[in-house]
């Protein structure tokens, strides 16, 4: 397929074989960078996160300004993961498509996944854990914290359902957000690139995991004592993040793997 005219970025099928060649990466890489990596990512998520809070802590903002607002700054995070260098569970459902094309094992793909997940969790947690020690959600006259706190409420009391639905379109929008920072040759085109997908999702109130492994720990740390529920971290998680993994794998990587890369041997 012909790259449009005057296009500096690269080519859809480029994209694809640029996500393989990225896949066998990520696959090959040592435990110890891997969980590095990982741990960095949940901090920049973690980040983004943070960021968000403080911006729809404000009351002034009217509903549309503060869902948009705060979810161009939670892109903060996918930028940090994507430039400055990180491996992030949502990101890597693309490593399918290296699967799907013989290029990686499956006990390498399921090795990155749950390697990188629970040091995403790591890393999440880790920052909530700082956050809280901090004092920095005292600003605001403490509704910094009342958000926190109202975030992981809102995240608990989701039905299943509903979790792994709003799942699904999160990282259908993450996983756009990658592939089109891929396409991106500058740094400021990758920048560009992930901020719609991001912001749109956030904006939309869908659910992603790692997102959640900062909210879900720092509201637990700042409610009252058993106000949120420890099991509700699970209760959350679990959906959520089936639901990433059929929306990142099946809907962006299986079908683009399917358009741009079915002709390949596997």
């Amino acid at each position: 397929m012909p790259e449009l005219y005057g296009s500096d970025a690269y080519s859809p099928p480029q994209i694809a074989e640029r996500v393989e060649q990225t896949g066998v990466a990520k696959a090959n890489l040592g435990l110890i960078q891997l969980a590095a990596l990982g741990m960095l990512a949940g901090a920049f998520i973690g980040l983004g996160a943070l960021y968000y809070t403080l911006v729809v802590a404000d009351p002034t903002l009217g509903f549309a300004a503060s869902r948009v607002l705060g979810g161009v700054v939670f892109s903060l995070g996918l930028i940090l993961v994507v430039v400055a260098g990180a491996e992030l569970f949502t990101g890597n459902n693309l490593m399918v498509m290296a699967w799907v094309s013989g290029m990686i094992s499956g006990r390498l793909l399921l090795r990155n996944f749950f390697i990188v997940y629970f040091s995403n969790l790591f890393g999440a947690a880790g920052l909530a854990v700082l956050v809280a020690c901090s004092g920095h959600w005292r600003m605001a006259e403490g509704g910094v914290g009342d958000q926190a706190v109202a975030i992981a409420q809102a995240k608990v009391a989701l039905p299943w359902l509903e979790a792994f639905f709003r799942g699904i379109l999160c990282n259908l929008l993450v996983c756009l957000a990658v592939w089109i920072a891929m396409g991106a040759r500058t740094v400021a085109g990758k920048i560009l690139a992930i901020v719609f997908p991001i912001s749109a999702f956030v904006a939309a109130g869908f659910e992603h995991c790692v997102a959640n492994m900062y909210f879900l720990p720092l509201g637990m740390l700042l409610a009252e004592p058993g106000s949120i529920p420890a099991s509700g971290l699970l209760a959350n998680l679990l959906p959520v993040t089936l639901g990433n993994l059929v929306g990142g794998s099946v809907l962006v990587g299986l079908v683009y793997r399917l358009i741009y890369r079915h002709h390949e041997s596997s």
